[in-house]
């Protein structure tokens, strides 16, 4: 059988395989209501992974996703009570404004997407230290319980949360398959060159895409500031390796213009349950880390298209 022909399908199989793998290794992962726990409890990274989807389509990273998140937390605490519920469009638009700078560093500035987002990200820390003064912070119960306290409840026994990035699955799946920026976005993923000989703003295309980014990882930040109850300039620690496997393990490559947003989906449940079977099997925080670590070199392996890498047109 040709490698080529079942390649698109590895995430869904690995999915399969370790549900299987883990479910006989503990029947009780199979419980209904364990596995809606489950899904619930990686909602901000889901959605954090699902905006990182559109920079890595078009053959770039944010590495700035995981500092945007922690400083939303911190905007989303300090400001709460000022705004309230309009807090969360000031935590879009921040989100937002990163993204479109990082995004225009890299197209009109010349510097590579990994340089210009890791440069906002510390940018982004800096102001959530500000914000913070270096400290935890705790937003206040009842304020949050009146603007953002039907989050946690549930609808036919699907939980808001889970509808919220359902949602936005729906939202990010329409934009990139369903309209002519989705379009622009594979052609640009696929080869840039011939994007640009096209007549394509490929400029424009990028800075929205980075934009889109900012903008999911602001809304991953509300959503844990709000679970959390509180915000700090760390919070968010440890999201940006697990985002960046969902999007790989996924079958979006770091060359772009194959796979999505619904691949990251099922690399996000392929990395919920991994993350499973480590706490069934009592493996350390820090060993976790080492594991995705060589999950994401083995993903980046199997998933990079080597002809771009050595000019040869496909």
């Amino acid at each position: 059988m040709n490698l080529d022909r079942i390649k698109p399908h590895f995430p869904w199989l690995t999915l399969l395989a370790l549900v299987c793998v883990v479910g006989a290794a503990n029947p009780a992962f199979f419980d209904p209501l364990g596995l809606l726990s489950l899904v619930t409890d990686v909602v901000p990274l889901f959605i954090m992974a699902l905006g990182m989807t559109f920079a890595i389509y078009i053959g770039g990273i944010d590495l700035s996703a995981q500092q945007v998140a922690n400083m939303v937390t911190v905007v989303a605490t300090v400001y709460l009570s000022q705004f309230g519920i309009g807090v969360a469009v000031i935590c879009v638009l921040a989100g937002f404004l990163f993204g479109a700078i990082s995004g225009f560093v890299t197209t009109r500035l010349y510097v590579p997407s990994f340089v210009s987002t890791l440069a906002m990200g510390f940018i982004a820390l800096s102001a959530a230290k500000y914000l913070s003064g270096q400290r935890a912070l705790s937003m206040d119960v009842t304020e949050r319980n009146t603007s953002f306290g039907w989050m946690f409840d549930s609808t036919a026994g699907v939980p808001h949360q889970l509808a919220i990035a359902i949602a936005l699955l729906a939202f990010a799946w329409f934009l990139q398959t369903r309209t002519s920026f989705g379009r622009a976005l594979k052609a640009v993923g696929s080869g840039e060159l011939a994007a640009v000989a096209s007549g394509l703003n490929v400029d424009r295309v990028k800075i929205l895409a980075f934009a889109i980014s900012g903008a999911f990882a602001g809304i991953a930040g509300l959503v844990f500031s709000v679970k959390l109850s509180g915000g700090d300039a760390n919070l968010a620690n440890g999201f940006l390796l697990l985002a960046i496997v969902a999007v790989l393990v996924g079958g979006t490559p770091l060359t772009g213009g194959v796979g999505g947003v619904i691949n990251t989906a099922i690399g996000t449940l392929i990395v919920m349950v991994i993350r499973a079977a480590m706490v069934y099997l009592e493996i350390s925080a820090t060993q976790q880390q080492m594991v995705f670590g060589v999950v994401l070199i083995v993903a980046i392996a199997l998933t990079i298209d080597r002809s771009k890498l050595s000019g040869v047109v496909k």
